[in-house]
């Protein structure tokens, strides 16, 4: 029975951070937004936007790079 939980808790936390550079670019792009909004006072909008865009990027970079090493393999 602790091995099944062991193994689920292994795969649901596996969901989150499987691509560690997926995690730290998201991570890093935040941190940016944030500190251009509180110091530089880039307006909310365009923080949202930049985030919204930011992360299409980043998402659309590790689809292309996991797609990538799999055709790799074959």
């Amino acid at each position: 029975m602790m091995n099944i939980l062991t193994v689920a808790l292994k795969e649901f936390f596996g969901m989150f951070i499987d691509d560690g550079a997926l995690a730290l670019a998201a991570l890093l792009l935040a941190a940016i937004v944030g500190v251009l909004v509180k110091f530089a006072h880039v307006d909310a909008l365009l923080a949202a936007a930049l985030l919204l865009l930011g992360c299409l990027l980043i998402l659309a970079e590790s689809l292309t790079r996991a797609a990538r090493r799999r055709f790799q393999r074959k």
